[in-house]
């Protein structure tokens, strides 16, 4: 898009601010391809016939006649994996954008069309896409130091102010791609301390699916005899199973994870926790969702089913409740249960997680916030299955609820300040 420095001084604070928040959007070293903004003639659905990673097109739908057509073309421009980028000023600041044109502080423009979220939402559904994220930003167009930063970072994502702002904004996916793997082969990693009474469980229940399902298990330093059941374990079954194990050099489940999907040979990557509270079984599942395209990032939800008795303390149940609604309301996308360990990515989608990890830094123990936020980050699509949680059948659990609460806390404020305030 024209930078910020091509426009009159006035303006140049409005288009600065949009520059570095699809900058923020869009991974860098994309392909992209900017539709640009034209405030006299109409825009057509007229697209190059390369493939892109990314189309931008900000500020153009308000002037297009026929916005299905538009972002259908736009799809056929797009690689598989590819995402649209759309802005578009809300209609509550018409009256205001018309009022600085009359007083000559805006050039005239064509009428334009009239376009909520949910027409965004409508329009993009009707052209073949799904919605991964979406939002409201800015309140103060114009420079006034200090104010207009706090205003436009801070106020402008905060319930009821979100309302006033100036533009929304929608990242889309293609729904239904052609072009996904066909049968695609399956890793499990297993994150095991002191959990000796679950191992051979989990081999002889976790279903076979796709080209081939492997178990990797990695060991965290247990007081157990853990590692030797796993040792013992793969030695009965490994003419049946495909499984992979090691011992874990670090510390927390996050590098235990890390490690297993470093040594997966998968297409697909997934987490299953030792404990067995969610039911060997409900893996197909997750497999399944993931091959049909209802996403990209398949999480976990304990908290749909009842629960099985003993299986989560109350105090937890209402931390698990916050937890998802503050991660909702971060990442743009709707979370029901950020905690659960059950969580499948694309192992091509992993290595672009892992790529950008710097972003976010090393901070995570667990493992799980590190795979969201990068998935947010990434623009991938994170779709909630509901599982059935039960009782641990085995040992105790190796979560300490205050020191580890308190930990969870810190990580969402940290995932605020680098995704939500920007």
């Amino acid at each position: 898009m024209t930078t910020a420095s091509h426009h009159p001084f006035w303006k140049r604070y409005y288009y600065s601010y949009l520059e570095s928040f699809l900058g923020f959007l869009v991974p860098v070293g994309s392909q992209v391809y900017t539709v640009e903004p034209s405030t006299t003639a109409p825009h057509r659905a007229m697209f190059p016939t390369s493939q892109y990673e990314y189309i931008v097109a900000s500020d153009v739908l308000g002037n297009t006649p026929d916005i299905v057509e538009f972002l259908q073309s736009a799809r056929r421009a797009l690689t598989d994996d590819g995402r649209v980028v759309l802005t578009q000023y809300s209609a509550l600041w018409e009256p205001i954008l018309r009022l600085a044109t009359t007083l000559g502080w805006r050039r005239a423009v064509v009428e334009q069309n009239w376009l909520s979220m949910y027409d965004l939402y409508n329009f993009s559904h009707l052209a073949g896409f799904d919605v991964v994220k979406s939002g409201k930003k800015m309140l103060i167009p114009i420079y006034i130091p200090l104010i207009s930063t706090f205003f436009n970072t801070v106020v402008a994502n905060i319930w009821p102010f979100t309302h006033f702002c100036l533009f929304h904004y929608a990242v889309l996916r293609k729904a239904q791609r052609p072009g996904l793997i066909k049968n695609p082969s399956f890793s499990i990693i297993v994150p095991a301390r002191n959990e000796a009474g679950t191992i051979e469980k989990i081999v002889t229940e976790l279903s076979n699916v796709g080209a081939y399902t492997e178990i990797v298990f990695v060991e965290g330093n247990s007081t157990d005899n853990t590692y030797a059941e796993i040792e013992r374990v793969a030695a009965k079954y490994g003419t049946k199973r495909k499984i992979i194990y090691a011992k874990q050099t670090g510390k927390g489940k996050g590098d235990a994870v890390r490690k297993g999907f470093d040594l997966a040979t998968g297409d697909i990557l997934s987490i299953y926790d030792a404990d067995m509270t969610v039911p060997a079984g409900e893996m197909q599942k997750f497999y399944e969702a993931l091959v049909a395209d209802k996403g990209d990032f398949i999480n976990g939800s304990r908290l749909v089913y009842p629960l099985e008795k003993d299986s989560m303390r109350v105090l937890n149940f209402f931390a698990n409740k916050f937890f998802s609604l503050a991660f909702s309301w971060i990442l743009g996308q709707p979370l029901k249960d950020t905690l659960c360990g059950t969580k499948v990515l694309w192992k091509r989608d992993y290595v672009r997680i892992q790529a950008g990890r710097s972003f976010f830094g090393d901070f995570d123990p667990f493992g799980d916030f590190d795979l969201l936020f990068g998935a947010a980050k990434l623009n991938l699509k994170i779709i909630d299955l509901p599982i059935h949680y039960q009782e641990r059948v085995y040992g105790a659990t190796n979560i300490s609820r205050w020191k580890h609460g308190w930990l969870l806390l810190k990580m969402t404020l940290f995932a605020a300040r680098k995704i939500k305030f920007i």
